[in-house]
């Protein structure tokens, strides 16, 4: 049973920054297909950002202010967070695919609040 655990997330003030962390366990299979959500109160989960062997894509609301990085030794992926605004507040959940069977995975959820 693949699980993702993910760490990170909180309260900053607008203009600050977060970093959110998202690790595979219950696998040795290394997964290249990630993706990160999020689901605002009272809206949909909305994909922000996926990364595979070839492509990085960020939706426009982001771009310019988020990366999404891969740490493949640790099976791991990143949503580094800069210059936050209070549209950015939601919980965060990760997405990865098993390379094999296709199968898509979600980590728990992170809230982020941007607030002064």
């Amino acid at each position: 049973q693949v699980q993702l655990v993910q760490s990170g997330g909180g309260l900053v003030q607008p203009g600050g920054s977060l970093t959110l962390s998202c690790a595979v366990a219950g696998s040795v299979i290394k997964f290249n297909d990630w993706s990160w959500y999020r689901q605002a109160p009272g809206k949909e989960r909305e994909l922000i950002v996926m990364i595979d062997s070839d492509n990085i894509d960020y939706v426009d609301s982001v771009k310019g202010r988020f990366t999404i990085s891969r740490d493949q030794a640790k099976n791991s992926v990143y949503l580094q967070m800069n210059n936050l605004r209070p549209e950015d507040t939601a919980v965060y959940y990760c997405n990865a695919r098993h390379p094999i069977t296709r199968k898509e995975s979600w980590g728990q959820g992170t809230q982020v609040t941007v607030s002064s």
